[in-house]
């Protein structure tokens, strides 16, 4: 069996930031964008001219086009680089982070089909709206993130070679190396959430899933680690949590972690929780077939919120967290619970079962509150809740709510900064007609599929506590049925770790 977090026993990628000239630089590829119309950046001319102009040849010629997604590769002859790779990232005004990132992934597909090694990237100093440390931020990931590749499972698979080394030159971007250096702990530990996701669930139990929140706690000395047990679950009173768990032979974990970095404010702790299905099968109301394999990805948040404490843990981020992550299967069997059945939730809240495919709500329920329990001031959940927000957002932004504007605001910012998109939705409490019962204090699933990432959002705010509180709905982004962007394969995207990352640096600033 293949360890699904020892996958990444090998270090992270080198970054180096250098003021040495593109035509100095060693590499296997050298990159570089091309926006449209296709022109050549002042580093660029300066290859050409090493490269004899065969670089302007190609441009009136029409085959190296600033059109994004194509790659022009040159071999070169006269420069320590072995190749150099042209990118289009579209027109210059428009070009932002996300394609930036997405040109580096883009080169690095094409340097890992000849060798990998290293990577060079030449950043620009001025023409792009995005400054040299969003540039050297975006080329990290984009290189660190599109290389990834998710089929360890292959016997043989060693065609592809990831890089190893990235250089990132040109004049004047020594002062984005600090950003580069965040931006590769960050990418790293965004690689290690897709190989948890992607791992199948014969492999990541909620168990195993158990095992990586301690891994990650050994790392650190500020990272405490506890996972309790089937009995200790209910004892705490979470009947909710407990009872969607009860149908599986793999028992529930209910995993924390806390975070206390000796120089961080006593009167501020984030409280991040994240669903963690192991497997979903939907329990007695059990899911079609049809893409049944991909229910394995239902932890996609919980594996967000553990990797994206290590990546904040590895910076060293001055902010106290806990972190609470309920693991568990959701399945059919004779202990199964059913529809009908009403749960009592650790707040004593009563919730009426109307659906068992509504589960990762019920599970959150009791872990928020235990999160707010435990002193948490401000809360953030991450979950892959409902496919119907993908029918509203697609697999590019998560549905962002929650109870409190300028809270928020924060998530949202950090959200578009790290490229992690969340698009805020509205939580009015009309939509609470929806979730009244006949029989207990709230049903957990209404009749009629009408606004249901908003109904499932307006369900945990009942069991989310006093204080700032936002959910995101992340089914769409967590798990591509198809690449895209800087994903260019399917599989797990580590959704949430660079958002995760980037709020708590802007809560601590």
């Amino acid at each position: 069996m293949i360890s699904p977090f020892g996958y990444h026993h090998l270090p992270a990628m080198d970054v180096s930031v250098v003021e040495t000239p593109p035509e100095g630089i060693e590499a296997d590829v050298l990159g570089f964008p091309v926006p449209d119309p296709a022109e050549l950046s002042d580093g660029a001319r300066d290859l050409d001219q090493v490269v004899r102009g065969r670089l302007t040849h190609l441009i009136d010629d029409g085959e190296l086009s600033g059109s994004p997604g194509t790659v022009t590769l040159v071999h070169t002859d006269g420069l320590p680089a072995h190749r150099i790779a042209a990118v289009g990232v579209g027109a210059r005004e428009s070009v932002d982070a996300d394609q930036l990132r997405t040109a580096a992934a883009q080169v690095a597909v094409r340097a890992g089909g000849v060798g990998g090694g290293t990577m060079a990237w030449l950043l620009e100093r001025n023409g792009f709206s995005v400054s040299p440390a969003e540039q050297a931020r975006a080329i990290v990931e984009g290189v660190a993130m599109g290389g990834y590749d998710a089929g360890r499972w292959k016997t043989g698979n060693d065609k592809r070679a990831p890089i190893a080394r990235l250089v990132l030159c040109g004049p004047g971007v020594s002062a984005a190396a600090e950003e580069a250096r965040r931006a590769n702990v960050v990418a790293w530990w965004t690689n290690r959430c897709r190989d948890i996701v992607n791992a199948p669930p014969n492999e990541l139990t909620p168990d195993d899933l158990a095992d990586f929140g301690e891994d990650i706690a050994g790392r650190s000395p500020r990272i405490s680690f506890e996972a309790l047990g089937v009995d200790e679950i209910r004892d705490a009173g979470m009947g909710a949590f407990s009872a969607v768990a009860q149908g599986s032979h793999n028992a529930p974990r209910l995993i924390i972690l806390r975070y206390e970095p000796d120089e961080a404010p006593q009167n501020f702790v984030l409280g991040l929780v994240g669903k963690a299905i192991t497997f979903d099968a939907g329990g007695i109301s059990l899911k079609p077939a049809e893409h049944l394999e991909e229910m394995k990805s239902d932890m996609g948040g919980g594996a967000a919120i553990l990797a994206g404490l290590g990546a904040i843990a590895e910076l060293g981020i001055p902010i106290r967290i806990i972190a609470v992550v309920p693991a568990c299967e959701n399945m059919p069997g004779g202990h199964a619970y059913r529809p009908g059945d009403i749960l009592t939730a650790m707040n004593g809240k009563t919730i009426e079962v109307t659906n068992t495919d509504a589960e990762g709500r019920l599970i959150l329920a009791d872990a928020l509150w235990y999160a707010r329990q435990a002193g948490a001031t401000h809360l953030l959940d991450l979950a892959t809740l409902t496919g119907t927000i993908q029918v509203a957002m697609g697999d590019y932004y998560a549905g962002l709510f929650g109870n409190d504007a300028a809270w928020i605001e924060s998530v949202h910012g950090a959200s578009e900064a790290s490229g992690d998109h969340a698009w805020t939705m509205p939580l009015h409490h009309s939509y609470f007609r929806y979730l009244e019962s006949c029989f207990a204090d709230v049903k957990n699933c209404p009749e009629k599929k009408r606004g249901s990432p908003i109904i499932a959002a307006l369900f945990l705010a009942q069991f989310a506590g006093e204080g700032p509180w936002a959910h995101v709905d992340m089914a769409g982004t967590a798990f591509l049925d198809r690449g895209r962007d800087y994903y260019p394969h399917l599989g797990a995207t580590g959704y949430g770790v660079r958002l995760l990352a980037e709020l708590a640096r802007r809560l601590a600033a």
